[in-house]
């Protein structure tokens, strides 16, 4: 187990989701089949690959006055998580999304913030002790901005490391871009944070320069099946590729992926084995229904990637 600490901060959801053969267009019911509630939101999925793969961490998030909140946080601290920083707000329900997976494996998702909209900067104050001691912070954009924005600013006062995740895709601000060391954007987020469409190489490696020229040293962007654009300040940069696999469902391959390269990266792995090490963890989850349920355990993905080599 890492002993170096990591602190994540965002988002629980309950998602409902059904498979369907093909989106409905407006006014259309489609049937769908294999409804199911699993337990997701960016940031425990995140905090759940963490803490799965070994990490040392505590989580920074709001359940509501819920049972379904309650039951969240029993599983969060079965998946070795320290849950001591997150408090049930009084009155809200705890956040909830509404998920369409389609035969190709691709989603649509529409989400009510619930209690993740409690997560301000008061709330962080009354948490921040943990990020002050942490080795590094991992973020996404499911909980209010201004809240990222200080957590962000508290690591980097402390030299902890900071990790965005921003997603869902939205603009952010120049200061709170400035403040990162390793951001990890899809395609859409790289576009919508730069204004550089990808649909290759040099859109990558534009994209990635754009955000270097922000202030952010390492950028990994996220290409789905291709892998992922490596690239450092400085270095050359490249596509480090994934692993092959049938995948059956995406919901939650790059959150395990960022919450497994963090893991990666805190004990010590050179940022190519972490990439390499997150890309396993992530080849799992796809082969595997949900959210929290696909994110696979540390000897699943040492397994696994002992059987490529």
């Amino acid at each position: 187990m890492s002993m170096a600490k990591l602190v994540v901060m965002g988002s629980i959801n309950v998602d409902h989701i059904l498979n369907l053969n093909s989106f409905p267009q407006p006014g259309e019911t489609v049937r769908g089949e294999q409804y199911r509630v699993a337990f997701g939101g960016k940031g425990a999925n995140q905090a759940v690959a963490a803490g799965r793969c070994g990490a040392n961490i505590t989580f920074i998030a709001c359940i509501g006055q819920d049972d379904v909140g309650t039951r969240v946080c029993q599983q969060l601290a079965k998946d070795n998580i320290n849950t001591s920083s997150i408090e049930v707000t009084e009155g809200e329900t705890t956040g909830v999304a509404l998920i369409f997976v389609n035969q190709q494996g691709e989603n649509v998702i529409g989400i009510n913030a619930g209690a993740n909209g409690s997560l301000t900067p008061d709330y962080f104050l009354r948490h921040d002790h943990v990020v002050k001691e942490a080795d590094a912070l991992l973020l996404q954009l499911e909980t209010p901005l201004e809240t990222v924005q200080l957590a962000a600013e508290t690591a980097k006062k402390h030299h902890a490391k900071v990790i965005l995740n921003p997603a869902p895709a939205q603009k952010i601000s120049d200061q709170l871009l400035s403040l990162v060391d390793i951001i990890t954007p899809n395609e859409t987020e790289a576009e919508c944070l730069t204004g550089i469409a990808i649909k290759d190489d040099t859109g990558a490696e534009k994209a990635a320069q754009a955000l270097h020229n922000k202030g952010i040293e390492t950028v990994i962007i996220t290409l789905g099946s291709r892998g992922v654009w490596l690239s450092e300040k400085g270095k050359k940069s490249k596509i480090v590729p994934g692993f092959k696999v049938k995948a059956i469902d995406t919901i939650a391959a790059g959150d395990t992926f960022n919450g497994a390269l963090i893991t990666g990266l805190l004990e010590g792995k050179e940022m190519l084995s972490a990439i390499r090490f997150a890309h396993a963890a992530a080849a799992i989850a796809v082969t595997r229904q949900g959210a929290q349920p696909a994110i696979p355990w540390r000897n699943e993905i040492d397994a696994f990637i002992s059987e490529q080599d």
